[in-house]
């Protein structure tokens, strides 16, 4: 039995770039994790110890941060896409290359109701963006991960199935809290005003998060999904992870007090897990 060398990538992987925009004096920031993976003819790297033709990851990491310096002026993806074409150019093994990308968000610093023009204060939720590509047709995908939201009320779960070990008791008004992690596809196109799009899909999802009674988390990720691709013929489809992180009513009978849903229990784990994919037929 013959034994072979299968499917492989390597690159560099958690790269922190900054960079400021100080061309005029109100200053504008990114602030990216980035990783790059190349695919490719890398059999006699692995197996032989030949490592000619192989691209170091050090040089991988210095290029990203080079570049950075006149192509990373707009958006993630459009960032992203440079940087692919530029790798399978440069290495000579790479037949593909595979950027992730992690933005996190800054947002002014208010003083005396003005937004200051140099400091900023970390936002909530970060920006993905991930691109595949071999230099002539790629794939573009952005997200969104660690975006807590919450409703207080107009939410419940009722109706379900029990059984011998069911304990859990119906409710139609409840806490409905959760972490979105979504991504969604573009397809081949990278002509797109990403930031624009990304901007608008994420304010879909949370709009859709509040605009409906939402008798489920499932419910909920579908109606979210839904108004997206209604509302951007741009996204191919779109992939939710929901954890559902529960808030229990914590029992005040036994102090002689009335809970009327206002005392709650925030139960970190376990948690229920709701995933899934919505897409065009």
């Amino acid at each position: 039995m013959g034994i072979v060398m299968g499917q492989n990538n390597y690159g560099k992987a958690d790269i922190r770039l900054v960079k400021v925009f100080r061309d005029t004096e109100r200053h504008e920031i990114k602030d990216v994790h980035i990783a790059v993976a190349q695919r490719g003819d890398f059999d006699a790297v692995h197996v032989e110890g030949d490592n000619s033709g192989a691209m170091a990851t050090d040089t991988m990491r210095n290029t990203v941060y080079a570049l950075a310096k006149d192509e990373l002026t707009s958006s993630i993806e459009d960032f992203g896409v440079k940087l692919a074409r530029h790798f399978v150019e440069a290495a000579p093994r790479a037949a593909s290359i595979r950027i992730n990308m992690t933005e996190h968000p800054w947002g002014r610093i208010e003083v005396n109701g003005e937004p200051h023009d140099h400091s900023f204060v970390r936002g909530a939720g970060v920006r993905t963006a991930e691109v595949v590509g071999d230099g002539n047709e790629f794939a573009v995908e952005a997200g969104i991960d660690d975006l807590i939201v919450l409703r207080t009320t107009e939410s419940g779960w009722a109706g379900f199935h029990r059984d011998r070990f069911t304990s859990l008791p119906e409710t139609n008004d409840r806490i409905m809290a959760t972490v979105v992690t979504a991504k969604w596809e573009y397809g081949g196109r990278v002509d797109l005003d990403f930031d624009a799009l990304w901007e608008s899909v994420r304010n879909q999802i949370l709009e859709t998060f509040t605009d409906h009674f939402s008798p489920s988390v499932q419910n909920t990720l579908y109606l979210m999904g839904k108004a997206v691709l209604e509302g951007y013929s741009e996204v191919e489809r779109i992939h939710f992870s929901l954890p559902n992180r529960h808030h229990i009513l914590y029992d005040l009978d036994r102090f002689g007090m009335e809970n009327e849903n206002e005392i709650f229990h925030a139960d970190a784990e376990p948690y229920g897990l709701i995933e899934g994919w919505v897409e065009r037929s």
